[in-house]
């Protein structure tokens, strides 16, 4: 038998971590809101039934207030999946079970899974399921998502729990509902979900006013019988009339069901680490201190001596390579293409030691819930360029990678804020871009390549605060949005997990270099050893390549790199950052990353290595995150104005660095 369940609940409640429990789907697992985006699809299977979970985007409630909460709403309303779990964080219920009310007015078959029941045993809370699921008259299942445990239970309790009810609330409030149901009966001939309707009718919501299309008439009773409610609960506002009778509910209902001895120690851990990493001085210090030990042990001995490791190997495997194919009798040409392929790809994936570390440590920092912090922490500084620190999720997710960072925009509901955040959001470092600095770092700064990469990366904070300082000034002017953002409390990362989220992005950068980047190694060397006669050159200027970037490397001369090798790998950088390395080993004609280094430290100084950096950093991302920038600003306009202006800025600042540089080195 067929099922199609949609898990549904708030930000932070451990929703992807049940999902990946269930599913086994490598999602990534954070601890920060937005992360789940769009739905996420699942399958699997128990006893004889076939199974598929939608994840929902994590909302706070059924009111569209955000594109989340729309998004998760229209799901439920329109696609009509047959169960429902509502997960809810045990440790913070009165919050978790307001959507879990709404939920209930739907009517669906559901179960509620109340999450980290571990940490509720650890505080010495306890909580009588039993009463919970029969002050509900709803099935009720503890897990612990992070540890996997009350997993077959949720699913038996789900398949056999399929009857479907409302929840009852005081007599008055049910007459009210009662009165308010009469009159979407005259309209919906479809009478499933009516008391959802009849609510959120009361609460004055537009959508479902818009789509019942009710006369004069019946929006005078409507409004009749909302003044009634708020004449019942002693209040002004339909709103807070309506909320106040949910909270009330939800209240009786925690109060019967759980017993809180030590709420004081409950709230003090978190409150005690919270006085020193969100103090208001010391906050920002400590968090670029953070990233600053973060890069010294990614780039420092630890890091550079498994990269060794990594490139004595590749190296090796370059010379059997070569031994081999010498032993077969193939000719130059073909002992030439694989020599290239393996120098070029090889010389990316010599950095994935030192991107794991980095993936690890920012994973470490999101599943324990310090990103949620630094979000609250940026939200000072991005507010004196117009946005918040909603800004800062995007812009945080932008160091990994900046596809998803750009659809990350959706969490921003002022249109302004999401293109301006579009358009800053590539100035944050992606991981694709790391060999770049790995590789100009260790030849010129071998000392200190943590600092010089380290530096890299807030400077693209700093030109995107001046740039942003600067749009909102002109181009977007006008207030930024408020910001409210759940503080989630710390938790010990899931080794699980964090493993899960590094293998991801490293997978995810291996499949670039074994697709992409090995794509553009073998075009590359096509184009850098035929000339447009077709006929193969011995001097690389001659090529096809060669002359392309002879015509346009002028350009690049104020910058200090201006040779047509390094336009062109730029260029490649344009379909994928991380072929920017493997194409300056195929135009310079190097097989290993030891010769490229040798290369390097002839053709760049000091000043035009730093120089190459920051426009590596801030020219226009790939070809993927510009597609992901059309589809999400839904403009070839806008678009084509973003890649001019990464650019541009690049340019300028580039152009700074170099002439400045060059006076004191």
């Amino acid at each position: 038998m067929k099922h199609t369940v949609a898990l549904v609940g708030n930000p932070n409640s451990g929703k992807t971590t049940l999902f990946n429990q269930l599913t086994g789907s490598k999602q990534h697992v954070g601890n920060w809101p937005g992360v789940t985006i769009e739905k996420k699809v699942g399958q699997f299977t128990y006893e004889e039934h076939e199974i598929t979970l939608v994840d929902l985007p994590g909302i706070y409630s059924m009111s569209p207030y955000s594109i989340e909460e729309v998004v998760s709403r229209d799901y439920i309303m329109d696609e009509h999946p047959d169960l429902l779990i509502n997960i809810v964080d045990g440790t913070n219920l009165e919050r978790n079970l307001y959507l879990s009310m709404q939920l209930k007015e739907l009517g669906l078959p559901m179960v509620i899974a109340v999450n980290m029941m571990d940490e509720l045993q650890q505080k010495e809370i306890e909580l009588n399921i039993a009463q919970l699921s029969k002050e509900l008259n709803t099935p009720v299942v503890p897990i612990s998502a992070r540890n996997g445990e009350g997993m077959n239970e949720l699913v038996h309790s789900l398949l056999h729990n399929t009857n479907s009810s409302t929840y009852i609330y005081d007599v008055q409030t049910e007459n009210i509902l009662s009165r308010i149901q009469t009159l979407v009966e005259e309209t919906r001939h479809d009478h499933t979900h009516d008391k959802f309707y009849a609510f959120k009718l009361l609460e004055n919501d537009e959508l479902i006013k818009k789509n019942l299309n009710f006369n004069e008439t019946q929006l005078n009773e409507l409004h009749s019988i909302q003044r009634d409610f708020c004449v019942l609960k002693n209040q002004k506002d339909i709103d807070m009339a309506v909320a106040d009778t949910r909270y009330m509910e939800i209240e009786r209902i925690v109060s019967h069901s759980l017993c809180r001895p030590c709420i004081a120690q409950m709230k003090s851990g978190s409150d005690r680490i919270d006085s020193l990493l969100t103090h208001k001085y010391l906050g920002i210090p400590m968090f670029f201190v953070i990233l600053f030990v973060i890069f010294m042990i990614t780039f420092g001995p630890l890091g550079s001596t498994l990269q060794g490791f990594l490139e004595t190997g590749i190296e090796m495997f370059g010379e059997w390579s070569t031994v081999s194919l010498l032993g077969l009798g193939a000719s130059d040409w073909a002992i030439n293409l694989v020599t290239t392929v393996i120098g070029g790809v090889g010389s990316v994936i010599s950095f994935m030691p030192q991107i794991m570390l980095l993936f690890l440590f920012l994973s470490l920092l999101e599943d324990s819930g310090y990103m949620s912090r630094a979000a609250f922490l940026m939200d000072r500084l991005l507010r004196k360029i117009g946005l918040n620190g909603k800004a800062f999720i995007p812009m945080l997710m932008g160091f990994g990678c900046t596809v998803p960072a750009v659809m990350a925009t959706r969490v921003l509901e002022n249109e302004k804020d999401r293109k301006m955040t579009m358009l800053l959001t590539p100035f944050m470092s992606c991981g694709a871009r790391l060999p770049v600095y790995a590789l100009f770092a260790g030849v010129f700064f071998p000392t200190s390549a943590g600092i010089a990469i380290f530096s890299m990366y807030v400077l693209g904070i700093v030109v995107a605060i001046i740039c942003g300082l600067i749009l909102r000034k002109t181009v977007f002017k006008g207030d930024g949005s408020t910001f409210i953002l759940e503080l989630p409390p710390y938790r010990f990362p899931s080794f699980k997990n964090t493993m899960m989220h590094m293998w991801e992005k490293a997978k995810g950068f291996l499949t670039k270099a074994g697709t992409i980047i090995f794509s553009m190694t073998v075009l590359l060397w096509f184009l850098t050893n035929f000339s447009f006669t077709l006929q193969m050159v011995e001097d690389p200027s001659m090529s096809i390549l060669g002359n392309i970037g002879q015509a346009i490397a002028w350009i690049f001369t104020p910058l200090g790199f201006g040779n047509w090798q390094s336009v062109i790998s730029l260029l490649s950088g344009f379909i994928a950052k991380e072929s920017v390395v493997s194409s300056m080993a195929v135009v310079y004609g190097v097989g290993t990353n030891a010769g490229l280094e040798t290369v390097l430290s002839q053709v760049f100084t000091h000043a035009s290595a730093i120089s190459f950096m920051v426009f590596t950093l801030l020219y226009s991302p790939c070809m993927a995150a510009v597609a992901t920038v059309k589809s999400e600003s839904g403009s070839w306009k806008f678009t084509l104005q973003s890649i001019l202006f990464q650019t541009g800025v690049a340019y300028i600042v580039a152009f700074i660095a170099f002439n400045l540089l060059r006076i004191f080195i």
